[in-house]
């Protein structure tokens, strides 16, 4: 049993703590891992206020790379002192869709079997089967995806989660193509994501819409061609307007919200298609006329974690950015410490930051 600093949501809406909790050592198929890096999601937020389910105490963290410190009897796809990502979907290989040929819609994604803990004994809920906000944790042993350690470990990390669903969205959900046209609607860490990988697979035109100018400038800067504050403009027209009044072959919906999904779903071409990669409340609701969706044609289609498959996309992505073919480095804000991690979440939510990311010795 391994004793290590950690960060905990312990009750809905109260302040998260910094403590020392225990980790087994890895089982069969498990991994140990050393982390070196972890971004500050809002997904995390999402658990300490309790939207996600009401499994307190929970052990936060999820965007995180490291190094493998230990490997449980049967593990062949890491050896120790491998530098690895660490996804929240490890296929199981075995389920209707992943026999189907498509791994990315595992509906029995694998976590460690044994459990974290409090030192009183208290069962800790890791987020998203991860729980990285920790100098160590453990982990399904294809939850860790080795790649190249060359690296920097603060920027491996965020391809974890959110700069990986952005990428996803446009380049696997999305199917951008040579010359298309995009709109993404949400410009934070995500919506930038997209944006990089919209640039990345050829689209023409890439519009970048927000409420805040600041995101929007971080937008330019990731390789926008337009921009649109929607507080002062409507986005659709403004939309319309630079596409000689078609709308783009593909928006990217990454706030999560009916209003933003609304345009969205209307700033397209027809026959485009829409991705929704942001992730809305469990309360929210949409209404369209049906008509339209049927007039309209095209796809709705979600994206789960950019529908990818961590262990072809993540060293793929990590080689493209070490070819300075993209570059992840400036989704990196900030790098704080596990003290500062209720700092960062007033941050995100002030929109001052694409991502603060802890970092470890």
């Amino acid at each position: 049993m391994h004793k290590s600093k950690a960060v905990i949501a312990r009750n809905r809406g109260e302040r998260v703590e910094e403590v020392e909790i225990l980790v087994p050592e890895p089982g069969p198929n498990e991994a140990l891992i050393k982390i070196k890096a972890c971004g500050v999601c809002h997904t995390d937020l999402h658990y300490r206020e309790g939207a996600i389910n009401n499994e307190f105490p929970f052990l936060l963290g999820h965007e995180a790379a490291g190094y493998v410190e230990e490997i449980g009897e049967g593990v062949t796809n890491v050896t120790v002192g491998d530098f690895v990502i660490i996804a929240w979907r490890s296929p199981c290989g075995r389920c209707r869709s992943c026999l189907k040929g498509k791994p990315w819609y595992c509906f029995d994604s694998r976590n460690a079997v044994q459990n974290m803990s409090l030192e009183d004994g208290s069962t800790l809920s890791p987020a998203l089967g991860i729980g990285a906000f920790s100098e160590l944790t453990l982990v399904d042993a294809g939850q860790a995806i080795k790649v190249d350690a060359a690296v920097n470990s603060n920027t491996a990390s965020l391809l974890g989660c959110g700069v990986m669903a952005g990428l996803g969205a446009a380049i696997n959900t999305g199917s951008i193509g040579m010359g298309d046209s995009v709109a993404v609607f949400g410009c934070g860490g995500v919506g930038n994501a997209a944006i990089v990988g919209s640039k990345l697979a050829g689209a023409q035109k890439i519009i970048a819409v927000d409420i805040d100018d600041q995101k929007l400038e971080w937008a330019m800067e990731f390789g926008a061609t337009h921009t649109v504050n929607s507080r002062s403009t409507d986005p659709v027209d403004f939309i319309r307007s630079v596409t000689d009044g078609n709308g783009t072959n593909v928006t990217i919906e990454a706030v999560g919200n009916p209003k933003t999904y609304e345009q969205a779903f209307y700033a397209r071409d027809h026959a485009g298609v829409l991705v929704l990669v942001g992730v809305p409340d469990p309360t929210m609701r949409i209404e369209l006329p049906l008509i339209e969706v049927f007039g309209r044609g095209g796809s709705l289609k979600s994206s789960w974690y950019g529908d990818c498959l961590p262990s072809r996309d993540f060293p793929k992505f990590i080689d493209l950015h070490l070819d300075g073919r993209i570059n992840l480095d400036k989704f990196v804000t900030e790098t704080i410490s596990m003290s500062e991690v209720e700092t960062a979440f007033e941050k995100m939510e002030a929109g001052k930051v694409l991502r603060s990311v802890v970092v470890f010795e």
